[in-house]
């Protein structure tokens, strides 16, 4: 049976070799994903004074199946709270197992139960894997809308 806790500071290697797992993945997909998610950065964002994110664990017999990483955030066209699902990774070993669904499922509780009511994320276009798992969940395109973003640093 898959159970799903949330993550904790002691995640901090398992988590740092599912991100590299998943950036392989990205990478091979042609994504010029590079790996600056660090340990410290995970737990200076996730745990440290002012985080950034939380998020879950899957497990099933004491293996780690996958993760994710989710954050707050507001849609001001809606008036409404939702939650940004930041990164969900399965291990290849564990798909089709219900590990994502469980994944997805912790997180649409954590975000109704924080007042959000909606969850959002992106997919990168070529990841069709991911794409096909968040339509048979019920995932919905928006057509409307292309992310983007601007550099701070």
């Amino acid at each position: 049976m898959i159970s799903v806790r949330p993550l904790t500071a002691a995640d901090v290697d398992v988590v740092q070799e599912m991100v590299l797992e998943f950036g392989a993945y990205l990478t091979g997909l042609g994504d010029a994903w590079r790996h600056n998610f660090t340990g410290e950065r995970y737990l200076a964002d996730g745990f440290g004074s002012n985080p950034a994110f939380h998020g879950f664990i899957a497990e099933q017999d004491d293996t780690v199946l996958g993760y994710m990483l989710m954050a707050p955030n507001y849609d001001v066209d809606q008036g409404k709270r939702i939650e940004i699902v930041i990164d969900l990774w399965v291990r290849a070993n564990a798909r089709r197992a219900g590990a994502g669904r469980a994944l997805m499922d912790a997180a649409a509780r954590a975000a109704r139960q924080s007042g959000a009511r909606q969850l959002l994320w992106a997919v990168f276009r070529p990841n069709k894997l991911a794409r096909d798992f968040y339509l048979r969940i019920g995932g919905q395109p928006v057509e409307d809308l292309d992310w983007m973003y601007l550099n701070l640093d």
